[in-house]
């Protein structure tokens, strides 16, 4: 047999209660989303860190790099100052080319919204011929 239990609380009693309870479950709501962000931020930030250390790492490997090149060069028999020269001169090059790429790339690269302005002009002509 089903037991009923009786709650001998008012109406308002009831209204208050029910406040008070969702007003602290949001509370812990925000609090649990505050800590999951701040945990998630902190992982970013130490994942950006390692990222920007290799970052270092790979660019100081390149210039370890660029030095065997202009050693290799210079013990060939080429003069250490000319093979300086040429890596220096053939590095700038790509690096400008890169530019150069990079540069085209964004100047063709629109970015005012498209779509949207068109979603716009539709919708205010619809609502002109809704006027009318």
């Amino acid at each position: 047999m089903i037991e009923q239990r009786r709650d001998d609380r008012s109406l308002g009693e009831l209204f208050s209660d029910l406040t008070r309870d969702v007003s602290t479950l949001l509370r812990k709501e925000i609090d649990l989303a505050r800590t999951e962000i701040s945990s998630r931020a902190k992982s970013v930030a130490r994942d950006a860190a390692t990222a920007g250390i290799g970052g270092a790492l790979i660019y100081a490997g390149v210039l370890a790099l660029i030095a065997g090149v202009i050693l290799g060069l210079a013990k060939a028999g080429i003069d250490a100052w000319l093979a300086a020269l040429l890596v220096g001169l053939i590095v700038v090059a790509i690096g400008g080319a890169l530019i150069q790429k990079a540069r085209t790339g964004i100047a063709n690269t629109s970015l005012a919204p498209r779509r949207t302005v068109e979603t716009l002009r539709d919708d205010a002509e619809w609502a002109k011929e809704q006027m009318s």
